[in-house]
């Protein structure tokens, strides 16, 4: 989402001349888009603002009486979180704005210029959403591109600060979603992913006044011609209704991998985290969809080390794991969020503990994920090539199940979907070889092991 959320501030900035760069050195503006969902990306955020800090005075110190200093922004979750402190711990900074209030760049940037010194902070969630205020025009984000459909959440997980920073549970309206995807097909993406805190919570108002669930508007996303690929994240189990479950069977377009997290396999602890789900009720709910997709692959997330976790119930956890298997997974150590129920708990666990926790889950869920890479080797799978490799005359791009692909293959494919021969497995990637005679699309039901 804030991949997403920064192509837009770049949309949003273009009509005041403003394009990206690949260096912060010397740059007018420099904007730190910003997630607090764990503590060392917040501390980051600080890091970075040390480093910036010599960058902007070299720049003004160089600068002629023309030139305007440069901008030092901060953005997203952690700046809608900690405005006031990032503001006293950096006073170099300019700005200082929530993910809700982006939409209002241009404005900001006149207020920082006129009061240069003085930190704009702004993280006010407006009346208005800014998604009625972004550019009708977005920047081309290549043959696979993000698309926001629902913004907030309304769940209240006990460790979880996405409502206090995002806010309430929001959803666009499906004509907009649709008009974008069809900007975003025309300008090359053959693959789109949708995106929110709970997007499969999404109900957004359809064309004909009626409410719209997630499966209806990938429904009707299917239908844009040029549009091969579908995705969605992140999505909640209590969400995974059967309209969605089905269209995982009717729709060839929606990919087979879904995350969907879990967070842990205790019910104890899930009551504790308040995800008003239990383990057994994530376990139907999977059993659902692969009979809807039995090529369903999955991907989740996990907190070890939760207050009041016990060996018992880091032991659920793992038997969840080993019934469920997971294509891919995260997993992390819990971490307090300053405001959130869970960081009043008194039973903390030490850090040895979620130390060991995790990498005992670690180890079994990346042999999972190796044991499912190497079931790829000798299939031939469509990839959709989407970026160049590292390597001289190498294309890189993400199979069906979302395994990053790489193989030397022609530039003139680039961007187009392949069937690919894999003939090695990696952990966390596969290789290929593009010696095959194919159309130049191909949707994922229509290659197979015989087929190779």
């Amino acid at each position: 989402m804030n991949v997403y959320d920064s192509g837009r501030m770049a949309d949003i900035l273009a009509p005041l001349g403003y394009a990206l760069t690949d260096s912060a050195e010397g740059a007018d503006m420099v904007i730190l888009n910003t997630c607090h969902i764990r503590e060392k990306a917040t501390e980051k955020v600080f890091s970075d603002l040390g480093r910036l800090r010599p960058l902007k005075e070299a720049k003004a110190g160089a600068a002629k009486a023309e030139d305007e200093p440069m901008i030092v922004a901060v953005a997203g979750c952690v700046a809608q979180a900690e405005g006031e402190e990032i503001a006293r711990r950096a006073p170099w900074v300019d700005l200082v704005f929530g993910p809700q209030t982006y939409h209002q760049l241009p404005e900001m940037v006149a207020r920082a210029h006129r009061q240069a010194g003085r930190p704009l902070v702004n993280t006010d969630f407006p009346v208005e959403s800014k998604f009625d205020h972004l550019p009708g025009e977005a920047g081309t984000q290549g043959a696979s591109a993000f698309l926001s459909v629902q913004e907030g959440c309304d769940k209240f997980c006990t460790f979880c600060v996405v409502p206090y920073t995002r806010g309430a549970e929001y959803s666009r309206d499906a004509a907009g979603i649709l008009a974008e995807a069809r900007r975003l097909t025309a300008t090359g993406a053959r693959e789109i992913t949708l995106l929110g805190q709970n997007v499969n919570a999404f109900h957004g108002e359809g064309p004909d006044g009626s409410v719209w669930g997630l499966a209806r508007l990938i429904r009707a996303l299917a239908e844009i011609d040029g549009l091969e690929r579908i995705r969605y994240t992140t999505s909640h189990p209590r969400d995974m209704d059967d309209d969605l479950i089905a269209a995982h069977r009717d729709v060839p377009q929606l990919m087979p991998f879904l995350h969907l997290p879990v967070q842990s396999g205790s019910d104890r602890i899930l009551a504790a985290m308040n995800r008003k789900h239990d383990g057994d009720t994530y376990r139907r709910v999977i059993d659902r969809l692969r009979a809807a997709r039995p090529d369903l692959a999955l991907s989740s997330d996990f907190i070890v080390g939760f207050p009041g976790e016990t060996d018992r119930d880091f032991a659920d956890t793992l038997k969840l794991v080993t019934e469920i298997g997971f294509a891919q997974a995260y997993s992390f150590k819990y971490s307090a969020r300053p405001g959130t129920p869970a960081a009043a708990l008194d039973d903390q666990l030490p850090e040895a503990a979620k130390d060991d926790r995790l990498q005992a889950l670690q180890q079994l869920l990346w042999a999972q994920q190796g044991a499912f890479n190497q079931g790829m080797v000798g299939r031939v799978i469509p990839v959709l090539l989407d970026r160049p490799g590292r390597r001289p005359g190498q294309l890189q791009g993400r199979s069906p199940w979302m395994q990053s692909v790489h193989l030397q293959a022609p530039a003139h494919l680039l961007g187009t979907i392949q069937p690919v021969r894999i003939i090695d497995a990696k952990q966390l990637s596969l290789t290929g070889t593009a010696d095959l005679v194919a159309p130049d699309l191909v949707a994922p039901h229509l290659v197979s092991e015989e087929a190779a």
